[in-house]
């Protein structure tokens, strides 16, 4: 038991499956970053990363450098002072013309270094490259990291979708590929409307079919901003087309639609050229499908551009002049709030701040745009989940970025942001509200899509109060004083918090089941990934450190089964999450009933059939056609809690000693303290 003091349950259950060897004092980054032994013998490729085909990167075999011994006197009694007054790290930019000039003696100098570039911490990983790639305490990969820090599967998971970075590059001549017929064109159009039409106004149905027109019937104009933009928009709508139309990955070109992607690049006009609405629109979906392909930085630096670009345009304010009419308006309020939304969800997905906050922003929502208009369903899923989108970005301000709080204060942004939470729930149109009894017959992707966001809000929230009660039930179970109620000793707040994440995992689970089978799951969407993996997530710590329960044991295993579906249609990145969910799961070791397993309840992934390639959509998970979603699913049309700000306060200060510091300046030193 010694072995484990100071470390969480999870992370020293994880730790004992792993190889208890020390690393070599040469161990190159990927080794390093792993936490794995390694043979290290620079400059030459370790055997490990030779197995792999992986580059062999060695950062400190690289620090240490022969200089005169005077210059090196001279150097520390400089470094002293500097590091007293201001705190930097050594700098030594002329070092290598001392050495050629001098005449006296070399002395080998292992370089002083700051421990927080050697030290893996929870919010870095290495790239490709072997530079560090940050990822925030919001992030599902961060919390990862955190349950199974040793696993392989989290450097697979910061891997783009398709490995080839030299079809994106700008330098080809802007051609056209061959394009698909026109009219399987216009279906397209409205496959990735289904998805992303309503939620995202990119694009309206007869602005389309007229540029679709300009592309197949005249050769674009190099020197035309507008030109390019057209054609760049029509290839990213195919793109995206093919994407959600497609749900076998078949072929080394990469996943479907990428073709007209990388030659959509080609056409996407200068950063520096003037902006316009339509730059905005295009820009959002070059974020969002650099997202898809799991180009994580590359999403948010495109987001970044075009959320500025529509501040620039004064998009973020409502329009004085008189002359603008109503339409044009609608036209400035759907391209707002629409990369406001698309900004929220990737940047604080990634751990990353929000680009501007609410209070800076005077538009309004979208308004009818014609008086025979009486239901503007579009302009309704797009302001309802737009509201989703404003309640995520105070997720990640108030509970994942470090800011002077207690744990009271800690408690209020729950009880403000659950209340805002419960009376969106309220107010949203029954046209809009999932009927979990007649899931099995008719589901719209619009419902999909807003409640899938509404119960990830209500995960993300509640998540560091239970993976605190988590772990502190995991290290009872070490002790041997773990109680058979998990509930005994917590506050009825605490309780509710923790059911409420529970049950909206099952929700997701339900309704990513549901839509697997109405063949509206994206294969490689983003969103849908991301999702399914955070409530899989949940479920496998809770059915770890929880007495068993049918139905959270049910909704674990078809949670896992969705992803395996999708990792088995090409989707590597789903591939890598679920192998780590295995791995999690094997360390820690869910619960286990004789009673589950006669009801009976699918206990091993391989229960699910094997999609074949001529199937379109992704297998229902369950194996079990007797099993029917409302046996698993509590009532969630109402969620409110009556939180008492002075009911139990030591608990919520060790939670929010639990929430890893986030984006400022003091992170890297009391990560490491931890």
């Amino acid at each position: 038991m010694a072995q484990r003091k100071g470390r969480s349950g999870l992370q020293s259950r994880a730790a004992e499956h792993q190889p208890n060897a020390r690393r070599s004092m040469v161990a190159c980054n990927r080794c390093r970053n792993r936490k794995t032994r390694c043979a290290g013998n620079p400059p030459y490729p370790c055997a490990a990363c030779a197995e792999v085909g992986h580059r062999c990167v060695y950062s400190e075999a690289e620090k240490r450098v022969s200089i005169p011994e005077s210059y090196f006197r001279q150097l520390r009694a400089q470094a002293q002072g500097s590091r007293r007054d201001e705190g930097r790290p050594l700098s030594l930019p002329n070092a290598a013309a001392s050495v050629q000039s001098s005449p006296y003696n070399n002395v080998e100098v292992p370089l002083e270094r700051d421990d927080w570039w050697y030290n893996e911490t929870g919010h870095l990983f290495l790239n490709r490259s072997g530079e560090h790639h940050y990822v925030g305490a919001s992030s599902t990969t961060h919390l990862a990291k955190r349950l199974n820090p040793s696993s392989a599967n989290l450097a697979l998971d910061m891997r783009p979708l398709y490995d080839d970075p030299l079809s994106l590059r700008r330098s080809a001549p802007r051609v056209l590929p061959q394009l698909p017929p026109f009219e399987y064109a216009k279906r397209l159009y409205w496959v990735q409307y289904v998805y992303i039409g309503t939620i995202f106004s990119l694009i309206q149905p007869h602005d389309f079919e007229e540029r679709l027109h300009i592309v197949y019937s005249q050769p674009p104009d190099a020197l035309s901003r507008e030109s390019c933009l057209v054609y760049c928009q029509v290839l990213l709508v195919i793109a995206f087309g093919l994407m959600y139309s497609v749900n076998q990955w078949s072929g080394d070109d990469g996943p479907p639609g990428f073709k007209y992607f990388k030659h959509a690049l080609r056409f996407l006009p200068d950063i520096h050229e003037e902006g316009s609405i339509f730059f905005v629109e295009v820009l959002c979906y070059v974020a969002y499908y650099m997202q898809n392909l799991n180009r994580r930085d590359a999403a948010f630096l495109y987001i970044g551009l075009a959320l500025r670009m529509a501040i620039s345009l004064g998009l973020h304010q409502e329009v004085l002049d008189p002359d603008v009419n109503e339409e044009d308006r609608n036209r400035r309020r759907r391209a707002w709030w629409s990369v406001y939304s698309l900004d929220r969800v990737l940047s604080v997905k990634s751990g990353n701040p929000i680009t501007i906050h609410d209070e800076d922003i005077g538009t309004t929502w979208p308004q009818p745009t014609s008086a025979t208009e009486v239901v503007p369903w579009p302009s309704v899923v797009l302001t309802y989940y737009t509201q989703l989108s404003r309640i995520l970005g105070r997720i990640g301000e108030e509970i994942y970025r470090k800011k002077p709080r207690s744990g009271s204060n800690l408690l209020v942004s729950v009880q403000s942001i659950t209340d805002e939470l419960s009376d969106w729930l309220r107010r949203v149109p029954d046209r809009l509200r999932i009927d979990f009894s007649t899931l099995g017959t008719h589901i719209n992707r619009e419902s999909v899509s807003i409640f899938l966001h509404f119960y990830s809000c209500v995960n993300m929230t509640a998540r560091p109060l239970v993976f605190y009660v988590i772990q502190r039930r995991l290290d009872a179970e070490d002790g041997g004083s773990a109680t058979v109620d998990w509930k005994e000793g917590l506050s009825q707040n605490t309780v509710a918090v923790i059911e409420s994440c529970v049950a909206a995992a099952r929700a997701t689970t339900l309704i990513m089941d549901a839509a697997a089978k109405h063949n509206l799951v994206a294969t490689y969407g983003y969103l849908d990934g991301e999702y399914i993996f955070s409530a899989a997530l949940l479920l496998v710590m809770v059915n770890a450190a929880f007495p068993y329960n049918t139905p959270n044991a049910r909704a674990m295993e078809v949670s896992m089964n969705l992803l395996r579906s999708m990792a088995d249609r090409g989707n590597t990145n789903l591939a890598a999450r679920h192998s780590l969910l295995l791995e999690l799961r094997s360390s820690i070791g869910p619960k286990s009933s004789k009673q589950g397993d006669a009801a009976g309840v699918p206990v091993t992934p391989s229960s699910t059939q094997q999609p074949t390639p001529s199937q379109n959509a992704v297998d229902h998970p369950t194996g079990n056609a007797s099993w029917t979603p409302q046996q698993d699913l509590p009532s969630m049309q109402e969620i409110s809690f009556n939180f008492d700000v002075n009911d139990d306060p030591g608990l919520w200060e060790e939670v929010l000693g639990q929430i890893d510091i986030d984006m400022d300046t003091d992170w890297i030193e009391n990560t490491l303290k931890k």
